[in-house]
């Protein structure tokens, strides 16, 4: 029988909470009273997540199981859940029962409405703190501002996309591929569905502040130019800066009023010299991309397979 949905859930040292997802997960999706899978794609764990998705799969054959050589990050994760992904519409999902998964019911039925991206939105966020739900909605908005995409604010990764949408995703021949920025370009019919995002269910969140400063960092670089305009919007700013210096100095001579030239040589040199770097590092981020893109390498690698 055709697989109607895919669930997708990445997981990294989450031995706590995959019990606790799959408890939960179960009886929603029976619901449907349709085929589905699950597919969990171990991220290069260290703790008991694989034996604990191991014994899952043993007793379930619907739970499918991907283990990775090593850690290669969520959003390699999503992409390879897209690639072995048998449904018609494909759910990717958190497992630490923050994304309620009774949701997916009510993206279901946006889905068969004729709908072919449902992003969940969160209404409220518990358990976060002040500083990452603004730093998160300060970045998506600027985000927006920089690439023209419109990205919508209090979403993640937590979708249910069509199986075109996906095929049309994957099929992006670009190796980091910021997920939340392609879902906007690709565009297709969207829509929402509200939730109220939980506390984790269990263990303490891997996804830190370093992981995700680099997440927003491959985002913006992947979807806009706006670093490279930089050079010529402060390469302006700082001469029209430094004609207006000169103009404070033609008016402090004209009142006889002058400064020794050794007050103002330092400051000047350090500043030119940090614009330099400062530009130079960003272009090198392109220049770092563009190297990644000629390399060539896979996003990820499989170790190994279970049920499929």
């Amino acid at each position: 029988m055709q697989t109607k949905y895919t669930i997708i859930v990445p997981v990294f040292n989450e031995e706590e909470t995959i019990p606790l997802f799959y408890k939960r997960i179960i009886p929603v999706m029976e619901q449907t009273k349709e085929p589905f899978e699950i597919i969990f794609i171990n991220d290069g764990s260290k703790d008991n997540t694989y034996n604990i998705l191991n014994s899952l799969a043993k007793t379930d054959k619907r739970i499918k199981v991907i283990d990775f050589s090593r850690n290669f990050g969520q959003q390699s994760a999503i992409l390879c859940g897209f690639k072995e992904s048998k449904g018609e519409a494909i759910i990717n999902i958190d497992v630490d029962l923050q994304d309620q998964p009774e949701a997916i019911l009510k993206m279901i039925e946006k889905w068969k409405e004729g709908y072919e991206i449902v992003h969940a939105r969160r209404v409220t966020r518990k358990g976060e703190t002040f500083l990452k739900k603004w730093t998160a909605n300060a970045y998506t908005k600027f985000f927006k501002k920089v690439t023209n995409l419109d990205v919508p604010l209090k979403v993640g990764d937590f979708k249910l996309f069509d199986r075109k949408v996906v095929n049309a995703i994957y099929n992006l021949p670009e190796h980091d591929r910021f997920l939340r920025g392609i879902t906007s370009w690709v565009g297709y019919k969207q829509t929402f569905v509200d939730f109220e995002r939980e506390k984790r269910a269990a263990g303490t969140t891997k996804y830190n502040y370093k992981k995700l400063i680099k997440l927003a960092k491959d985002g913006l670089v992947a979807n806009s130019d706006y670093p490279l305009t930089l050079t010529l919007k402060n390469g302006i700013f700082f001469s029209f800066a430094s004609l207006s210096c000169f103009l404070v100095f033609i008016i402090l001579a004209c009142f006889k009023i002058t400064l020794p030239l050794t007050a103002w040589l330092f400051p000047t040199i350090t500043l030119l010299f940090s614009i330099m770097m400062i530009h130079n590092g960003l272009t090198n981020l392109y220049i770092a991309r563009i190297y990644k893109e000629t390399q060539g390498r896979p996003n990820y690698i499989i170790r190994e397979k279970i049920n499929f």
